[in-house]
């Protein structure tokens, strides 16, 4: 169970402000291929709230080109429910606001909004506590993870191969692309050797006949997992098929809700929890208890660089020592926070109250968007 807070002399909300940002960064790559546009910003609505002694907390709302409306989420649908109140019970506020908002959506937009706001509720909790939050929520000291490095499609072989290297120099021993073609996939695993992890994220890209017809591939390539295969992501019946044809599968990434993810728990090998998506700390924690009670280890979604990251890396305690964390092999053009990278492909998990997460407010005046 998530901890209750003590409700005595606990001091109301005083405020919630959004900052939508936009920062530029380098890929190395055309920025095209799965995305509405040429994706070449790192857009992040972030969430601060305070309370009338002056205690704040940061939170993340997933918002890559969806900007203007999860900020308006956040204001018009979880702002009222929020400023003026004494939040005792965050687990408990939460699930209030689903049946509150369920109406309107119950995953999407509304569950990202959610999710800003529920990283902002703990961190602020673990900072009134003068704890880490990990060890608020009974994690008894700090954890390393490996990360991976999470390439974005490129699309041909050539660029993949230096992005590898790169990966490789810098110490990662595991590589995750974003791509669909065989002789690109083929190309990764020529260059990383025979030892070092290798995963593919099709995003949706093929039909289950189109996955299957795959499987020679995967095999010579010893992909360690291949994440969202299919289209629709929630078709749970494929991913089961695709794991009885000796597929592991990963997914998880639009899912919202410990709810909807006891499904893909059952269904995948590697069940992938989003903390900007799947509603916040208190549903991702949910969700690591999900995997643990099911034998499975859970992979974090991560590719953001936010409070989001901060509060996925303060949970690594409740993760397993296999867990991979996902780092999008990117280059930002500024940080929120001070940078907090893998490395030699490794994380660790904060020591300092909250989720550790300190934003530079200059970052947030230069790139902040005027909605």
């Amino acid at each position: 169970m998530l901890p209750s807070l003590p409700p005595t002399s606990l001091p109301k909300i005083a405020s919630l402000k959004t900052y939508p940002i936009r920062i530029p960064f380098v890929d190395g790559g055309a920025g095209t291929g799965g995305t509405p546009s040429r994706w070449h910003m790192l857009d992040m609505v972030l969430v601060k709230v305070e309370d009338e002694d002056g205690n704040v907390g940061w939170g993340e709302a997933f918002s890559y080109f969806c900007l203007e409306a999860v900020d308006a989420a956040v204001n018009k649908m979880i702002a009222p429910f929020v400023v003026g109140q004494v939040v005792e019970d965050i687990a408990d506020w939460n699930l209030s606001i689903q049946r509150k908002l369920h109406l309107f959506g119950r995953y999407g937009i509304t569950m990202f909004a959610l999710s800003g706001v529920d990283i902002a509720l703990w961190d602020l909790a673990a900072k009134r506590a003068g704890k880490p939050l990990w060890m608020l929520l009974g994690a008894e000291a700090s954890v390393e993870r490996s990360a991976y490095a999470s390439l974005v499609r490129y699309g041909t072989a050539d660029l993949v191969q230096a992005q590898c290297e790169r990966a490789l120099a810098m110490g990662y021993r595991h590589v995750k692309l974003h791509e669909v073609a065989p002789d690109v996939i083929r190309r990764a695993r020529a260059v990383l050797g025979p030892d070092v992890p290798l995963m593919v994220d099709a995003n949706c890209a093929w039909t289950a006949t189109e996955t299957f017809e795959l499987r020679s591939v995967f095999k010579e390539c010893n992909v360690l997992w291949v994440e969202e295969p299919v289209f629709p992501p929630d078709d749970y019946a494929a991913m089961r098929v695709i794991e009885a044809a000796g597929i592991a599968v990963g997914a998880g990434e639009n899912a919202s809700t410990a709810f909807d993810f006891k499904r893909i728990v059952d269904a995948v090998t590697y069940p992938q929890p989003s903390m900007t998506k799947v509603g916040g700390v208190t549903e991702y924690v949910n969700v690591l208890r999900s995997c643990k009670d099911a034998g499975k280890t859970a992979m974090p979604h991560t590719p953001y660089f936010g409070p989001g990251y901060f509060a996925t890396l303060a949970l690594l305690p409740q993760t397993e020592p296999e867990t991979l964390v996902e780092y999008l092999f990117v280059d930002p053009e500024a940080w929120v926070a001070p940078a907090f990278q893998p490395t030699a492909g490794v994380l660790a998990s904060v020591s300092t109250p909250g989720i550790g997460f300190d934003p530079d407010i200059s970052v947030l005046q230069k790139y902040g968007v005027k909605l």
